[in-house]
């Protein structure tokens, strides 16, 4: 018998200084079985840098063929392919061919590995590269509840979040823009 899904319902009152956009999101997201919380909490902070009406999680590593999180238009033509972790460099390749723009969302502490021995081929590519802060996941993974309220403030390259009872910060690396 396969393993389901766990269901997490999250309500954020996002603040993005970068780009003057305010909003409050609820996001209903399925941890999968062999999902970490940190792939998790890393899919939801990638989600608010790019937070936009119509932006929706996918099936995720439910489907090989469906990035983490993407944007399509009323046509259904791919717009933004977000990827969470640190994929094969094929992948990103053929994302670039299915979406106007690709992101890559890297943040375990092999990232760095990963990234040395992937750059040149990201290069060719167009798609953008960003690294978080692997202890800051880390902690904003501490916060993990089924149903979490959290304030998510962005300015420069740092994320602060709060909960009731606690807060940290994520900042991040753009890697390749």
């Amino acid at each position: 018998m396969a393993l389901k899904p766990t269901i997490y319902k999250f309500r954020i009152a996002l603040t993005d200084m970068n780009q003057d956009y305010y909003d409050s999101l609820n996001l209903t997201i399925a941890q999968h079985p062999s999902e970490s919380d940190d792939r998790m909490m890393a899919r939801v902070l990638a989600f608010c840098l790019n937070a936009q009406p119509d932006l929706q999680f996918t099936k995720g590593l439910s489907s090989i063929e469906e990035p983490d999180i993407w944007l399509k238009s009323l046509d259904d033509q791919i717009q933004l392919w977000i990827e969470a972790g640190e994929p094969d460099p094929e992948r990103i390749k053929k994302a670039t061919r299915l979406a106007k723009q690709v992101k890559v969302y890297t943040f375990n502490t092999k990232s760095d590995v990963w990234w040395k021995q992937n750059q040149a081929k990201f290069v060719q590519l167009k798609a953008e590269v960003v690294r978080f802060d692997n202890a800051g996941i880390q902690d904003f993974s501490k916060m993990i509840a089924r149903t979490l309220d959290i304030g998510v403030m962005l300015s420069g390259n740092s994320a602060y979040i709060s909960a009731d009872d606690s807060q940290c910060e994520v900042s991040w690396e753009i890697l390749q823009e």
